[in-house]
């Protein structure tokens, strides 16, 4: 058995550092860690915080957009745990949000939905 206590992090790329920002923290209430700045490599690496989870996001505004839609190779969604879907679902659309309409998961059992960061990544909210 290898020695892996969790995840660490998740790593996504993004196209704009103020609509990211705006979107992960503000909206969805991440912690800031830091924000590196790496002109040696055109972008701009934010860590953020949620619970026990980190997302490193990698602003590039030239990176290829996504190829297909949303079954495309890579990370196919970023899930978050919630207690009441119904409940995640009201923030997020008060918040300018919208969400694809609640349904159960059929091995899981759970509430589930998604939604999407402003580049499009899916992102799920799950019971």
């Amino acid at each position: 058995m290898l020695p892996f206590t969790a995840v660490h992090h998740v790593a996504i790329i993004a196209s704009s550092l103020e609509k990211t920002r705006a979107f992960y923290v503000e909206t969805l209430g991440f912690e800031v860690l830091r924000e590196t700045r790496r002109p040696d490599r055109g972008d701009c690496k934010l860590d953020l915080r949620l619970g026990g989870m980190e997302l490193e996001i990698f602003i590039k505004p030239d990176a290829p957009k996504r190829p297909s839609y949303p079954e495309a190779l890579g990370l196919r969604h970023l899930a978050f745990r919630v207690a009441d879907a119904e409940a995640a679902v009201r923030a997020l659309n008060e918040r300018g949000i919208a969400c694809e309409p609640l349904r159960t998961d059929e091995v899981t059992g759970g509430r589930m939905t998604f939604f999407h960061d402003p580049d499009g990544l899916p992102l799920e909210i799950h019971e």
